[in-house]
Protein backbone atom coordinates (compact mmCIF):
# COMPACT_ATOMS: atom_id res chain seq x y z
CA UNK A 1 0.00 0.00 0.00
CA UNK A 2 1.12 3.59 -0.48
CA UNK A 3 2.45 5.89 2.12
CA UNK A 4 0.41 8.60 3.22
CA UNK A 5 2.01 11.32 0.98
CA UNK A 6 1.36 9.27 -2.30
CA UNK A 7 -2.29 8.66 -1.02
CA UNK A 8 -2.79 12.20 -0.05
CA UNK A 9 -1.69 13.35 -3.54
CA UNK A 10 -3.96 10.76 -4.91
CA UNK A 11 -7.26 12.01 -2.92
CA UNK A 12 -5.86 15.97 -3.96
CA UNK A 13 -5.55 14.59 -7.94
CA UNK A 14 -9.31 13.00 -7.20
CA UNK A 15 -10.54 15.98 -5.77
CA UNK A 16 -9.50 18.22 -8.82
CA UNK A 17 -10.81 16.03 -11.04
CA UNK A 18 -14.19 16.10 -9.42
CA UNK A 19 -14.32 19.60 -8.75
CA UNK A 20 -13.90 20.27 -12.63
CA UNK A 21 -17.42 19.07 -12.89
CA UNK A 22 -17.26 17.11 -16.53
CA UNK A 23 -16.82 13.87 -15.82
CA UNK A 24 -19.83 11.26 -16.88
CA UNK A 25 -21.40 10.25 -13.54
CA UNK A 26 -20.52 7.10 -13.43
CA UNK A 27 -16.56 7.68 -13.60
CA UNK A 28 -17.28 10.30 -11.17
CA UNK A 29 -19.08 8.02 -8.32
CA UNK A 30 -15.84 5.32 -8.79
CA UNK A 31 -13.41 8.59 -8.22
CA UNK A 32 -15.55 9.67 -5.39
CA UNK A 33 -15.96 5.78 -3.71
CA UNK A 34 -11.83 6.25 -4.54
CA UNK A 35 -11.27 9.50 -2.66
CA UNK A 36 -13.00 8.16 0.31
CA UNK A 37 -11.49 4.82 0.51
CA UNK A 38 -8.26 7.17 0.35
CA UNK A 39 -9.84 9.45 3.32
CA UNK A 40 -10.29 7.03 5.35
CA UNK A 41 -6.75 5.47 5.26
CA UNK A 42 -5.18 8.59 5.70
CA UNK A 43 -7.13 9.55 8.95
CA UNK A 44 -6.11 5.86 9.64
CA UNK A 45 -2.37 6.54 9.65
CA UNK A 46 -2.54 10.07 11.15
CA UNK A 47 -4.53 8.83 14.18
CA UNK A 48 -1.43 6.24 14.44
CA UNK A 49 0.78 9.09 13.99
CA UNK A 50 -0.29 10.82 16.68
CA UNK A 51 -0.52 7.86 18.89
CA UNK A 52 3.12 7.85 18.64
CA UNK A 53 3.99 11.19 19.24
CA UNK A 54 5.20 11.57 22.49
CA UNK A 55 6.44 15.12 24.84
CA UNK A 56 9.48 15.27 26.54
CA UNK A 57 9.22 17.35 29.35
CA UNK A 58 12.42 18.50 31.20
CA UNK A 59 11.74 17.05 35.39
CA UNK A 60 12.28 19.67 38.29
CA UNK A 61 15.82 17.52 38.90
CA UNK A 62 17.27 17.88 35.33
CA UNK A 63 16.03 14.38 34.17
CA UNK A 64 14.28 14.15 30.67
CA UNK A 65 10.32 12.07 30.87
CA UNK A 66 8.73 11.22 27.61
CA UNK A 67 4.69 11.56 27.98
CA UNK A 68 2.08 10.57 25.22
CA UNK A 69 1.02 13.82 23.53
CA UNK A 70 -2.62 14.54 24.05
CA UNK A 71 -4.32 16.23 21.44
CA UNK A 72 -7.29 18.82 22.84
CA UNK A 73 -10.68 18.00 21.52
Amino acid sequence: MPGFEQQLKSLEGIVDKLEKGDLPLEESLKLFEEGVKLSNACKQELEAAEGRVQVLLKQKDGSVKAEKFEMES
